[in-house]
């Protein structure tokens, strides 16, 4: 049986105990709750793949909590460092090269020269790497391909019975997985996410390049299916059609709306839950249209995972 734990003193202990072992704890942080593994464990991290489903060719991102324990793993050149003094704690990760010895389990970085490295916000993640002392790779806490989950519900939906806990913080507050950056020597973006490009634009006062490939990520979320509902998705809708349910924003209203003000920030994080929800009302022959969101700040992260949830299944 999964444990659900409480996000008190005695819960945190348990769930370092548990990372300790060699076993898999799922935790929130501020973007969605992550699948947390000890970064250094073969088993551990074979044990993540193995819970998910998740294609080996997939690398993980490792969560830390500072930037001397970022440093320890991997170099941290100077675009880097100034976006992760900008930016950490928070929703940005950084894909950086890995250092010689870093000692990390091969299975981490899928066989690259990289490593996907974040500092997380959310008080309960700190607390838990604090106590835990150490790296911890952690995908998002649901199965491979299917939608993320931003509550201690939604990992029990996708994983009960896989992995030994959950510990329980509630609803993620940003409701979109991180940006991930490739940083120097010329910032690239890898993944839109909680971190708006154009304030990292602004910031290093130059514009990101755009890369990333489907069948050979070079980070996590890169799959050209991913954020899937079992229904199908049409996207850009503005009424909804037989048999379909209308995910509305701002002016386009629907049975269920990601914001009636068209509020980015609200709508990214109520996409996953509302996903779930869609799908459903939508049951087993329905479908899922969603309303146009504009396609700057976080909408480019919305859209994004939208636009991957709506793709051909594999």
């Amino acid at each position: 049986m999964t444990e659900t734990l409480a996000p008190d003193d005695a819960g945190i202990a348990r769930a370092a105990r548990l990372l300790a072992e060699g076993e898999l704890v799922a935790f929130p942080t501020e973007t969605v709750y992550g699948l947390g593994g000890d970064a250094r464990s073969d088993r551990a991290v074979a044990g993540i793949y193995a819970a998910k489903g998740r294609p080996s060719f997939n690398p993980l991102i490792v969560h830390l909590p500072d930037l001397s324990a970022v440093e320890a793993l991997a170099t941290v050149g100077p675009n880097a460092r100034a976006l992760a003094r900008a930016f950490w704690p928070g929703p940005l990760t950084l894909v950086l090269p890995l250092r010689d010895g870093a000692g990390l389990s091969p299975l981490v970085t899928a066989g690259l020269a990289t490593v996907a490295v974040r500092i997380p916000a959310h008080p309960l993640a700190r607390r838990l790497l604090q106590a835990f002392g150490g790296p911890v790779a952690a995908p998002s806490a649901n199965p491979s391909g299917r939608v993320s989950p931003t509550r201690a519900g939604h990992v029990l939906e996708g994983l009960s019975g896989r992995i030994a806990a959950v510990l329980d913080g509630g609803p993620c507050a940003v409701g979109l997985e991180s940006t991930i950056v490739a940083a120097d020597p010329a910032p690239t973006l890898l993944r839109p996410g909680g971190v708006p490009v154009e304030a990292m634009e602004a910031l290093l006062g130059q514009p990101f390049a755009t890369g990333g490939d489907a069948h050979r990520p070079s980070a996590p979320g890169q799959l050209a299916s991913h954020y899937a509902p079992e229904a199908g998705v049409r996207l850009n809708a503005t009424a909804a059609e037989p048999g379909e349910v209308l995910v509305g924003f701002g002016p386009v209203k629907g049975a269920l709306t990601l914001s009636d003000t068209g509020d980015l920030v609200e709508a990214a994080a109520r996409l996953f839950d509302l996903l779930r929800q869609a799908d459903r009302l939508a049951g087993p022959h329905g479908r899922i249209a969603f309303a146009p969101v504009p396609e700057a700040g976080l909408g480019l992260a919305i859209n994004d995972r939208l636009r991957r949830a709506a793709a051909p299944r594999p």
